[in-house]
């Protein structure tokens, strides 16, 4: 964080000051909310939890090298008192924010956030230093935290956001406004909570509706609801897509033998060839948006060609491809699903794995509310009709669904199985695969299957630990 003396902060945040000898001390390090991360010159935020209460670290905190406790109440060591922890959070971000004068990026979407966050960073690092949101930390504490991180040498500020209803989008862009606004898809992920597609686009489109005049408002060209955005911002519209109307867009798209997305950007400045190091082609639309994004920042296509093709996954469990010695393939997209992703992740799969033998092992997509029997069955369906080799469902009543669907779309018979939990897959798993498989894990996080990707990247052929 820009260094901020406790006086300081105390008068932004609206704060009282308890047991601090010296309030010109300055809080130097980072904004923390975890005691394990605290460092010489942090401010610890004291947050309640169901099962943690954060004031109980004050001590540990402050010996480890906290300046100070934003906290709720006194806790005998040195510290801000407010009335809500959260709010003074936002509060402290907005005006670092101010301060810094970096250019700030948002983005949100259905699907794909992360993702497309982790490209827009590595691209954007190639023109000045970057700050972004690490995982997908894009909710009301994860984001004010991604801004409190940034210093005086940060020039751009990616953020990505999240939302569960109506309004959470706007009180995050309240507190750190953005100049360029992403829109990457409406899909249904969260549709029970939202209630339909249309209450889904309304909140995604909070992102562009208070970006300045100079500003620009960054949309999927190829998704009709979220081109219907561009009345809601009084920003420059830029789209992006394979649509012949966008502005930067891709041309020849195709998957390498090993299933990643090559293709030809086209950018109104000028066109390069990408080919890119991530797998499965719904990173096309990704690149596309961090293209976009880039370009309106000043960046040449071929600038932006070289980074896109060499950027990497930097969030765990989003399509991690791991080649085990024995030749078996192991691709861990089990962060997070919804019937987008899943589609996409199973289309990956099919490119990854021709002419070898391919394994779904997927399980529960939360909140899918009424939607929920229909899209596990089309899940289910959309395996068969891309020959995936064996489906394993995982998990309860949800999990039945996707083996009913694939089973009624081909009579697969001994080609899908439903098991119970993570272990009864992980023992089937084991038994069964062949050197030369591609075995694909995912399903919301909930359900907890990178233990499945992980138990299978540790064991060989012969079920002993690889090295690695």
């Amino acid at each position: 964080m820009i260094a901020l003396s406790l006086a300081e902060i105390a008068a932004v945040v609206g704060g009282q000051t308890h047991d601090i000898p010296d309030p010109s001390a300055a809080v130097t390090g980072p904004v923390v909310r975890d005691s394990r991360e605290v460092v010489p010159g942090s401010l610890f935020a004291a947050f309640v939890g169901e099962r943690v209460d954060g004031h109980d670290y004050a001590p540990q905190v402050i010996e480890a090298g906290a300046v100070a406790v934003l906290a709720s109440r006194p806790v005998g060591v040195p510290a801000i008192v407010v009335d809500d922890v959260q709010t003074a959070l936002g509060a402290l971000a907005r005006h670092v924010v101010r301060r810094l004068g970096a250019t700030l990026v948002a983005l949100t979407g259905s699907a794909g956030k992360t993702s497309t966050k982790d490209l827009i960073a590595q691209v954007l690092q190639r023109k000045a230093p970057t700050v972004f949101t690490p995982g997908s930390l894009n909710n009301e504490i994860g984001l004010p935290l991604t801004a409190l991180s940034a210093t005086e040498e940060t020039k751009f500020l990616v953020l990505e956001m999240g939302a569960r209803g109506v309004g959470h989008i706007r009180y995050l862009t309240d507190l750190t406004p953005p100049r360029i606004g992403l829109v990457l898809n409406v899909g249904t992920a969260h549709i029970g909570e939202f209630g339909g597609r249309e209450q889904i686009a309304e909140a995604k489109g909070e992102i562009i509706e208070g970006l300045p005049e100079d500003g620009a408002a960054i949309l999927n060209a190829d998704d009709p609801l979220v081109r219907a955005m561009a009345p809601r911002t009084k920003a420059k519209v830029v789209l992006f897509g394979e649509s012949a109307e966008a502005d930067v867009r891709a041309e020849n798209v195709r998957l390498t033998d090993s299933g990643q997305p090559s293709f030809r950007l086209l950018t109104p400045s000028g066109a390069s060839d990408v080919t890119m190091r991530l797998y499965g082609e719904h990173h096309v639309s990704n690149a596309l948006a961090a293209a976009a994004v880039a370009h309106e920042l000043g960046m040449s296509a071929e600038e932006i060609a070289t980074a896109l093709s060499e950027a990497g996954s930097l969030s765990r469990w989003r399509m991690e491809v791991t080649e085990r010695p024995d030749g078996v393939t192991i691709v861990n997209d089990a962060y997070n699903a919804n019937p987008e992703s899943m589609r996409a992740a199973l289309r990956a799969l099919a490119a990854m794995g021709k002419g070898r033998r391919t394994w779904a092992v997927l399980g529960k997509m939360a909140e899918l509310g009424d939607e929920a029997l229909a899209e596990h069955d089309a899940v289910g369906r959309l395996a068969v009709r891309l020959n995936v080799s064996k489906l394993v469902a995982v998990g309860g009543i949800e999990a039945s669904w996707l083996q009913l669907g694939a089973y009624n779309e081909g009579s697969w018979g001994e080609e899908s199985v439903h098991v119970s939990d993570a272990q009864a897959a992980i023992d089937l798993l084991r038994s069964e695969l062949r050197p030369g498989d591609v075995v694909l894990v995912k399903a919301s996080r909930s359900v907890g299957l990178e233990s499945v990707a992980q138990a299978l990247v540790e064991t060989g052929a012969e079920g002993e630990v690889a090295a690695r």
